[in-house]
């Protein structure tokens, strides 16, 4: 078989948003934790409701790659009624490769309700349980991303896979279900990665650290490096991303201790008010792999996926802000003077 770029494997949905018109958010003494509270035993009015079809953290980050010019595939499955045709032709429409995509009978595609409040969002999930396959084609890099609660089988064939393709690239960014599996139950494919990625509130808790206290992006990076990704990589929000300043070239061999240098990349001016910010640390993970792919340094796939993940946050969905890389290089030509990575 030909041989794809860009391989994504995950679980792919339908998002139904919609959009709240009576709720309010509260938050604990601490300052930390919100809580998204609505009326209780009422019927309440809503501004809008729009379903999103083909969406997910690994078909968002195949139809990504796919616009940004890789020959991108998917690796999913589906329940073959309407809902899974809508995702297939959300996803062939965007020339992604539905060849690895199998569709069963007697399966309901995986539905997600989107409650969606101001700028933010809180998603219901219920996730399908599937048979998954192992890849049949040879990708130079396999993006591995959300999968359900009774996974964790195919995650110990995946390595079997991987161990027999050491030439593939494996990039992981963990799901909800995948980060409580744990470490030491997803122990190979955290050593096999060579790039990861996760928010900052998630790597406190993949480190199993107290997240009552302050901790700085270099214990989280050295954190997460020590388990076995060769670079790792955390978006922290409005504050941007963080990853070691190396070379990718010579990550597997390098060596970093807390002398290492960061490079923070902060976030792409909103060029307006962002709508919603489902996708986002999707659009940065996916588009950050996918310069890398194309031969782009670290910094400038750090600048690529901050302006695709503002992009996304302008439209409703994960996927319809998704750039092409030409359209990235125009937001690279605007940029402010004062966007610019530093070294910390």
């Amino acid at each position: 078989m030909k041989p794809h770029t860009f391989l994504a494997i995950g679980d792919t949905v339908i998002d139904a948003f919609i959009k709240l018109k009576i709720a309010e958010i509260q938050q604990d003494s601490s300052g930390g934790h919100k809580t998204l509270c609505m009326p209780f035993g009422e019927k309440l009015p809503f501004e809008e409701a729009v379903e999103v079809c083909g969406v997910g953290n690994s078909a968002n980050a195949a139809v990504s790659a796919a616009r940004l010019g890789l020959n991108s595939s998917l690796l999913t499955c589906l329940g073959k009624d309407d809902n899974g045709k809508k995702c297939l032709d959300t996803l062939t429409g965007d020339s992604v490769d539905i060849s690895e995509i199998q569709s069963f009978d007697g399966k309901h595609t995986n539905y997600h309700y989107v409650l969606w409040y101001e700028h933010e969002r809180t998603i219901l999930i219920k996730h399908e349980e599937f048979n998954y396959h192992i890849p049949t084609s040879y990708p130079e890099y396999l993006y591995l991303s959300s999968l359900g609660e009774n996974s964790l089988t195919y995650h110990e064939q995946l390595s079997t896979y991987l161990r027999t393709h050491p030439e593939t690239k494996l990039v992981f960014q963990p799901g909800t279900f995948q980060i409580k599996f744990g470490t030491d139950a997803l122990k190979e494919i955290y050593e096999r990665s060579l790039v990861f990625f996760c928010n900052k509130e998630e790597a406190i808790h993949i480190l199993k650290l107290d997240e009552n206290k302050e901790h700085s992006m270099k214990e989280l990076l050295l954190g997460l490096r020590a388990l076995g990704p060769k670079l790792p990589v955390i978006t922290d929000g409005p504050n941007g991303a963080y990853t070691f300043d190396t070379d990718i070239r010579i990550v597997d061999t390098a060596v970093f201790d807390q002398g290492s240098p960061i490079i923070h990349m902060p976030i792409y001016p909103d060029i307006k008010e962002p709508l919603e910010r489902t996708g986002a640390g999707d659009a940065f993970a996916s588009t950050f792999t996918t310069a890398l792919a194309l031969e782009r340094s670290i910094e400038e796939a750090m600048m690529w996926g901050s302006i695709n993940s503002m992009s996304v946050c302008q439209e409703i969905g994960a996927q319809k802000g998704l750039l092409t890389a030409d359209k990235i290089e125009e937001y690279i030509k605007q940029a402010p003077e004062n966007w610019k990575s530093e070294i910390i």
